[in-house]
């Protein structure tokens, strides 16, 4: 888990877009795992569970490098808006949206940011949404609208409703994190803030979890300390300090858009560990999102002329 040091650079594209392709695996493969979880404890209490096991794996790593320290008056803000946001928001209505939707269809519907992120990032950082990106942007969102099959849902299902509506708040919150993360001015560095938003997101997690959820049904088996020492460590600790280190090193677009090869994992992955199904209809959609994640990701040629250029 090694950062770029306070004041200093972001990752390089090349590095960043590797961490995203770990990222991309490990997170959607743990859809599958949250939704075992969920089956053994309530969703906020296994959201704040999560966030602990975070915090402590970030104050061993920082203690141990010697690079434990408060955040800055000027981090403060991107502190208070990822733990917010993405540390309580994006967490809790995903625990809420996978108690009435499939995971594979959970993830699908979480990582619709683009249809938030694109338009915000042209309008207010300025980003550019050249050809080749909006074709990408186009053949990604097609493959969510595919996947999400509309006319197959049971519009008169009110708790499908209710998980969609979750899922759909879930990936707002996220990317108003992502919009913050480009626009911020960062002082210290993504791994020495993590600990902190994480931290701000477990008393609000605790407190809501033990005034709505009953904490005599957590089922402590196998099943469940796996989920957990999964989210721990590594969907949470490390997983989400790299969706905020590439968040800083890409484009906004390009981020939001790559993420969208999450559920393409979580859908695969929840179709061997669950046996949910795998249709036509499906596996055209993932390739959609395959492509347009693809285009988006190709190296524009100022970037490629200039890593020619340092050889």
């Amino acid at each position: 888990m090694s950062d770029s040091p306070p004041n200093s650079a972001p990752l390089s594209p090349n590095a960043a877009r590797l961490l995203l392709l770990a990222l991309v695996v490990l997170w959607g493969a743990n859809w599958p795992i949250i939704k075992v979880g969920l089956e053994f404890m309530p969703p906020l209490w296994f959201a704040a569970a999560r966030m602990i096991l975070g915090v402590l794996c970030f104050v061993v790593l920082l203690a141990a490098l010697g690079r434990l320290s408060l955040p800055t008056r000027r981090d403060l803000p991107v502190v208070l808006s990822i733990g917010v946001v993405q540390m309580i928001g994006f967490v809790a209505l995903i625990n809420f949206g996978l108690l009435y939707v499939d995971a594979g269809r959970s993830a699908i519907l979480a990582y619709t940011t683009p249809l938030w992120v694109t338009p915000a990032a042209v309008w207010l950082l300025g980003e550019v949404l050249n050809g080749r990106k909006a074709f990408g942007l186009a053949l990604g969102l097609g493959g969510v609208a595919v996947l999400f099959n509309p006319l197959g849902f049971d519009w008169g299902d009110r708790q499908a409703l209710i998980g969609n509506a979750y899922l759909l708040g879930a990936a707002l919150a996220w990317s108003v994190g992502i919009l913050h993360v480009r626009a911020h001015d960062w002082e210290s560095s993504p791994l020495q803030l993590a600990p902190w938003q994480m931290l701000l997101a477990v008393p609000p997690l605790t407190i809501l979890s033990w005034l709505r959820e009953d904490w005599s049904t957590v089922a402590w088996t196998p099943e469940m300390l796996g989920a957990l020492i999964y989210n721990g460590p590594i969907a949470t600790a490390f997983c989400f300090w790299a969706s905020v280190a590439v968040t800083r090193a890409l484009p906004a677009i390009t981020t939001s858009l790559s993420f969208l090869a999450v559920p393409v994992v979580g859908v695969l992955s929840s179709a061997l560990v669950l046996g949910e199904a795998m249709t036509a209809t499906l596996i055209g959609g993932l390739a959609l999102i395959v492509g347009g994640m693809a285009l988006v990701n190709l190296p524009e040629r100022s970037e490629t002329a200039a890593t020619q250029g340092n050889r």
